[in-house]
């Protein structure tokens, strides 16, 4: 397992330097100060606009470069994940949309066509889908029935653009990734599905070189990021394997559980969108309001933020995994994520409060201490 593992993490690592260098070489770029790219341009470098803090054009292939390792691994191993040739369609398919859309800036609503056809393709084909949430509400298992094709649809759509919005710092996305795949197949392996556990490991490998790459761990001028590509397809993946393991095999994994390996980037989405409605805006609306955003408000950097955000994905993901072995009644765990969420909201909601408060505090500590 060492050595294919090795090889798997080698294999990411060489395509993610071929990918930079053709990246760079065909000049797929944006303009100064535009989400388009040049007239002729194939665009897979990143320049820096007013959304954009980062200095030089940097790759977008980190999403690229995960699928191709992902897909050439299934193509080697395809009895780890039924219905494999329709995931990767499925994953090809939206990093191809993911590209295009680096490049051109798509309507959020031609991004939701295609994730909502594909969550369609997962129902009707794989039969994946949401058939039951479980004993949430302690009156017995909530079986969806018909209503269960409506509700699947609202969570793929609903994981990839969680994954999708909250990239917003250097490792953010695939330190929570790698969160999120490290507790699902950690869980997972307890629960006795190890096909999948150990597709999660395998993930997490491929990942791996990316984040190196993207924190400029192995030298400033091979940064990379994952563009739309990469969240897209690393929310679609989690969510197959969420509603593969919580709906089908031997020993499900309880779908509330689910909510907590996620619950950094299903909370900051919904939090977000929620207050953007109250406000009047489009819930797709960019801003700067985030969970990244706030910590970068009480002045920490970028290191620190992504310690902090980690380190709450990981105490999250460990509540879930250790209420599913113990197997605390899931309605005590939907209570508990519910108070959580309401907790985020209630501090998103006066975070231009809470933050003025701190740094004032902070302002004042400095003053004492230079006297």
């Amino acid at each position: 397992m060492f050595i294919e593992l090795g090889f798997v993490f080698f294999f990411s690592l060489v395509t993610l330097f071929m990918m930079r260098k053709i990246a760079k070489g065909i000049g797929l770029v944006d303009k100064p100060n535009e989400r388009k790219h040049h007239n002729g341009a194939i665009g897979l470098v990143d320049k820096p606009n007013e959304r954009k803090h980062h200095n030089g054009a940097i790759p977008l292939v980190g999403g690229i470069t995960i699928c191709i390792s992902f897909m050439s691994f299934l193509f080697n191993h395809p009895d780890l994940l039924p219905n494999h040739y329709l995931f990767m369609v499925s994953i090809f398919i939206l990093t191809l949309v993911g590209a295009l859309d680096d490049k051109y800036d798509l309507s959020f609503k031609i991004r939701f066509v295609v994730q909502g056809g594909l969550s369609i393709a997962m129902m009707s084909i794989a039969d994946i889908q949401l058939h039951t949430l479980g004993n949430m509400l302690g009156f017995g298992d909530i079986s969806l029935g018909f209503v269960g094709y409506f509700v699947t649809v609202i969570a793929v759509v609903g994981a990839i653009n969680a994954f999708n919005m909250v990239d917003g710092i250097d490792g953010l996305l695939g330190g929570l990734s790698m969160v999120t795949l490290g507790g699902l197949g950690f869980v997972l392996s307890v629960d006795g599905q190890s096909n999948l556990a150990y597709l999660c490991l395998v993930l997490i490998v491929i990942i791996l070189p990316y984040v190196l790459f993207n924190l400029g761990l192995l030298g400033r001028e091979r940064k990379v990021f994952m563009g739309d590509a990469g969240s897209m397809l690393i929310g679609f993946t989690v969510i197959w394997f969420l509603l593969l393991s919580s709906q089908q095999g031997g020993t499900p994994l309880r779908p509330v559980t689910a909510l907590w390996l996620i619950a950094v980037p299903l909370m900051d989405m919904a939090a977000i969108m929620i207050r953007r409605i109250r406000r009047g805006d489009s819930p797709f609306k960019p801003d700067r309001e985030h969970l990244h955003h706030i910590f970068q408000r009480l002045g920490l950097n970028n290191t620190q933020i992504l310690c902090a955000i980690c380190a709450i994905a990981i105490a999250y993901a460990a509540f879930g995994i250790y209420a599913e072995i113990v197997n605390i009644p899931e309605w005590i765990m939907l209570v508990l994520f519910l108070v959580c969420f309401f907790i985020y909201q209630l501090l998103l909601s006066k975070v231009w409060v809470i933050t003025a408060k701190i740094r004032a505090w902070r302002a004042g500590r400095d003053t004492i201490d230079n006297l």
